[in-house]
């Protein structure tokens, strides 16, 4: 009787972290949906598991809507698979579309974690000020025909800082367990022809971040008082709140964790990051 000798796999797998940058137009939001529509996250394993030569599956720092833009959305994926952190980052910017980029890619230890391992997130909601829409930033930026008070803006957002309940920015569909949340800022800067919010929180709620600024807009145009933010957030209700502003103008820009070995580069958008860097002051660097 022979005896059979079984040999295994390897099982030694490597876990890659990448930043993205994506303009979310048209897609409908980071996750894969059982649908079938674009989603980034599809067309991303797509382009890595055919690099990979295996099916690969992402986690990202944090979800974002439909039409919702990122400029360093986090992302980890684990591979069996050995390639240079460059032959990653060719192979797979050269499978994606082109509103779809790899900005670096990184090998880390398999303590990291894309979402887990995050403190802090933090967003851009980029306001095209001016009377008249502009084509050219059509879809980049949200467009506010008149005329918004940043000053008083950020004192009603001044009214919203720290841990809270958000039960009144959160979307009805919304799946976390607690509406709990720290926000541990909201500046508001004019900048020119743009109004510039920049949000960072231990975590966001869905729809949040466009609830805040669909608060924060009618007290900007004068149409609701500063104190209107607190009355709010203190229902505890999100019928009533403000509308949803819309997600065009919405980015993701930095995920930060307790490690300093992963690049870091302009938080962006790219074509507002020189005027932020001037002339918004009150922007705690990201």
């Amino acid at each position: 009787m022979c005896e059979v000798f079984e040999f295994e796999r390897p099982t030694d797998r490597f876990r890659i972290a990448m930043a993205i940058e994506y303009r979310g137009t048209r897609y409908r939001g980071w996750q894969v949906q059982r649908s079938g529509v674009p989603t980034v996250q599809q067309a991303l394993e797509s382009a890595i598991s055919s690099v990979a030569n295996e099916p690969v599956a992402s986690i990202v720092a944090g979800r974002t809507d439909a039409g919702v833009h990122a400029t360093n959305q986090i992302v980890h994926f684990d591979t069996q698979s050995e390639r240079s952190e460059y032959g990653w980052q060719m192979g797979i910017n050269g499978r994606l579309p082109d509103d779809i980029s790899v900005r670096w890619v990184k090998q880390v230890d398999t303590e990291f974690h894309a979402r887990f391992s995050a403190k802090e997130r933090c967003y851009r909601f980029v306001i095209y000020n001016n009377w008249v829409k502009s084509a050219l930033l059509n879809e980049l930026t949200t467009w506010e025909r008149y005329p918004l008070d940043a000053e008083k803006m950020q004192q009603a957002a001044n009214l919203l800082l720290g841990q809270h309940d958000f039960s009144s920015f959160r979307a009805a569909e919304c799946q976390a367990h607690s509406p709990v949340r720290t926000l541990k800022e909201l500046s508001i800067e004019r900048v020119g022809e743009f109004v510039i919010l920049q949000v960072r929180a231990d975590g966001f709620l869905h729809h949040m971040v466009r609830n805040l600024v669909g608060v924060l807009l009618p007290i900007g145009r004068g149409r609701k008082p500063i104190e209107w933010a607190q009355q709010v957030l203190a229902y505890q209700d999100r019928k009533k709140g403000g509308v949803t502003a819309h997600g065009d103008g919405l980015y993701f820009v930095r995920a930060d964790y307790e490690r300093n070995d992963l690049p870091k580069l302009d938080a962006g958008p790219s074509f507002i990051e020189p005027l932020i860097a001037n002339l918004a002051p009150s922007f705690r660097p990201v």
